[in-house]
């Protein structure tokens, strides 16, 4: 529509996630009614970003040094480490001000139709963290906090995988369900099906039977109470000690469980 550099400009701005003709076109004519002193500010940044900008050598986040703050803060548990696909994901987790592990930033997720796969992410990066020690201390837990779409639910399930091996490792995933505020009403089947299979205990011991809606996960039992068996399990036969506890849905594991990843208590 415009010709030379405005038209190039306008392009340019297209071409950035979120930024449609008309945000392009808006942006491209406020820099040219802007003061020169703000043009050579943001050009100033664009440059920097370029030439000046690195990576957290640990956890991969950007970073003005080879160590990130989160990194560098020796108030952090070094033995808990949340898995998120990019640097913007940790500043949504730190605003809850819940968390106080580490991360690792996988760069993605697994996108086999766009050609992303394990050798694209950090996941080497992972591994080598998990099998080595910080400190003197193992790495005690990973929460894996991808996104809960279907490549984020692929990469949590090949990520829970590999971390099979590690016995004495916790490998948890972020619960998802109903938002606060929101109404059952609006809600769709598989954010309502999900919030019914991570439900929580408000009152009542596990000895009641199972009721309609599935049957409660193992972390949503108190340890200290008695296992309620299974439908159609003896209650006579003993549980072996050696077998290890159970992870996810003993005896009923599916596909379409599995792809939510290991389920498993949150450590203390």
């Amino acid at each position: 529509m415009y010709e030379g550099p405005v038209q190039n400009l306008i392009d340019e701005f297209g071409k950035l996630p979120g930024i449609g003709p008309k945000s392009a076109q808006r942006l491209a004519f406020h820099l040219l009614q802007a003061e020169p002193e703000s043009v050579e500010r943001l050009r100033s940044a664009l440059q920097a970003v370029v030439e000046g900008v690195t990576y957290c050598e640990v956890c991969g986040t950007v970073a003005a040094s080879e160590r990130c703050r989160i990194c560098s803060d020796p108030r952090r548990d070094p033995t808990l480490i949340c898995v998120v696909e990019e640097p913007k994901d940790i500043e949504a987790i730190e605003r809850t001000r819940e968390f106080r592990g580490l991360y690792h930033v996988l760069g993605g997720a697994l996108d086999p139709i766009n050609g992303i796969g394990p050798n694209e992410l950090r996941i080497a990066g992972l591994m080598r963290r998990v099998g080595g020690e910080v400190d003197g201390e193992e790495i005690a837990e990973i929460i894996i906090a991808t996104d809960p779409n279907t490549t984020g639910e692929a990469t949590s399930t090949y990520l829970a995988r590999l971390l099979r091996p590690f016995p004495d490792l916790i490998v948890s995933r972020l619960a998802s369900g109903l938002p606060m505020g929101a109404d059952l009403e609006f809600a769709d089947e598989l954010t309502l099906g999900s919030a019914l299979s991570g439900r929580r205990i408000l009152s009542g011991g596990p000895a009641q039977a199972a009721r309609s809606g599935g049957v409660l996960r193992p972390e949503q039992v108190d340890p200290a109470q008695p296992a309620v068996p299974a439908p159609g399990a003896s209650a006579s036969a003993p549980a072996d000690p050696a077998a290890g506890p159970e992870i996810g849905y003993p005896g009923t594991e599916s596909e379409a469980e599995e792809s939510r990843g290991v389920s498993v208590p949150h450590r203390p």
